[in-house]
């Protein structure tokens, strides 16, 4: 019998639903997806382990803006596993997966010359594999085959610059239908071995170094990576920037240990023509993550993209935008550099004509580095396993076609020289000033999966 006493409103505003991880034994559990209290939060039930709370953003409004920003995805042309038990177990990639490979990461080797205290991948200098350019050969074929014309390749490792083959691995890329290459690397062989980086030189354009960037001190970098290298960063610099070669710097982020330093990467970045972007992502929770508490070192892609806003001195909130592959997960902002001054473009034209020039995901990357546009990007890795070790690349030619159609605001600067208006989508800017990109990632990988090789 009712007896008059009113029912009660959840504390919790529901949002949706996902599949996650238990924190505790890693295994997929399903997950509401929650505002409360500020933020946006993942509320997991595992049948041994019980409930939990686990914050993917701080933001709400922006999180909202990310739902915006969602497009179909551009299917691979050719699976290469079955779907039998679904995802993350079929991957590889199965029939179900709803996004092609953007960026393809090919793994050569587990050696490294560090024994960073972060590492998803484990690598050390205890482990001395190396693939053979015959495997990497096929593993480049088999991401053809998916991928037709790959947008974009990040060779890795392990630390891929102490293979013993690397420059016949790059040279195997440039021979196959691939837009653009990147070499993931923490610097110290190209820091150490001018001759090494006049070989690497003579792969532009459409090679790019992916530099290891944590930070700008010491102190900081033994707590990150375990060694004293900022001598080792500012030298890999230096023969970069006397080469011209396109460089991105990347920082993993650790609250309490180098999160107040994400203005200063930026500034410090546009003091180099050769840097073309920056990316922020967060330290993730897998392989190795010494002396990791989650409670005083994590932290969300949000928070880094609001440092971005608040300390770069260069990018509004509208500038950092989601990127319609990954949304939740990246966000990145374009803007045009004149040495030490960015002219921000994103925020200049309105989502609905941004939306439909750009490609499924922003894998595009321009095939001459001369019309980069300065990139700012930064990642969050706390997100369904759905997006296991994606990323994303630069897609300048798609904002100038939307630009063109939508021109800025009166009274603020076009990013290109009066009278020369941006080229047809497809074709090279001529413009002088150098592009840059800020961005930030979110990659998922359960830890037990953190150790398996990714192909493509």
């Amino acid at each position: 019998m009712y007896d008059g006493i009113a029912r009660e409103s959840a504390p919790y505003l529901f949002l949706g639903q996902t599949t996650s991880l238990c924190e505790t034994c890693l295994g997929l559990v399903p997950a509401k997806i929650i505002e409360q209290d500020g933020g946006i939060y993942y509320s997991k039930r595992c049948p041994e382990h019980g409930v939990m709370k686990t914050l993917v953003s701080d933001d709400p409004v922006y999180w909202r803006r990310t739902l915006e920003y969602l497009k179909p995805g551009d299917r691979p042309l050719q699976p290469h596993t079955r779907t039998e038990r679904g995802c993350p177990w079929d991957c590889g990639l199965c029939p179900d997966h709803e996004q092609h490979s953007c960026l393809a990461i090919v793994e050569i080797n587990e050696a490294c010359n560090l024994a960073c205290p972060v590492c998803f991948a484990d690598s050390s200098p205890k482990r001395n594999t190396h693939r053979s350019l015959a495997e990497v050969e096929r593993m480049f074929d088999a991401l053809v085959a998916s991928e037709g014309e790959p947008d974009l390749v990040q060779i890795s490792g392990g630390e891929p610059t102490i293979h013993p083959q690397i420059l016949e691995v790059i040279a195997a890329a440039r021979r196959r239908p691939i837009k653009h290459v990147m070499l993931n690397t923490n610097g110290i062989r190209i820091a150490e071995d001018p001759a090494f980086v006049d070989a690497l030189a003579e792969f532009k354009p459409g090679f790019e170094v992916y530099l290891q960037f944590d930070s700008l001190n010491d102190e900081a970098l033994k707590n990150i990576r375990g060694a004293a290298l900022s001598r080792i960063r500012r030298q890999a610099l230096a023969n970069l920037e006397a080469r011209n070669i396109s460089t991105t710097l990347v920082c993993t982020v650790k609250r309490g240990v180098n999160d107040d330093e994400i203005g200063a990467i930026v500034r410090h970045a546009l003091t180099y023509k050769c840097v073309r972007g920056v990316n922020f992502q967060p330290v993730q929770d897998a392989g190795r993550n010494e002396g990791f508490d989650p409670k005083t070192n994590r932290i969300v892609l949000s928070e880094i993209r609001r440092r971005i806003v608040e300390d770069s001195g260069i990018f509004a909130d509208g500038d950092m935008i989601p990127l319609p592959c990954n949304p939740a997960s990246i966000s990145i902002g374009y803007g045009v550099r004149n040495g030490a001054t960015v002219i921000p473009l994103t925020s200049l034209v309105p989502r609905e004509a941004l939306l439909p020039a750009l490609p499924g995901v922003l894998g595009a990357v321009a095939t001459s580095a001369a019309v980069l546009p300065w990139a700012l990007a930064t990642s969050a890795r706390d997100l369904p396993t759905s997006s296991v070790r994606s990323c994303c690349g630069v897609m300048p030619m798609a904002v100038a076609a939307a630009f063109r159609s939508t021109p800025p605001p009166r009274g603020l600067p076009l990013p290109n020289p009066p009278g020369k208006p941006l080229p047809p989508a497809g074709k090279p800017a001529s413009v002088r000033a150098s592009p840059i990109a800020v961005s930030s990632l979110a990659v998922v990988m359960p830890r037990r999966l953190a150790n398996a090789s990714t192909n493509f």
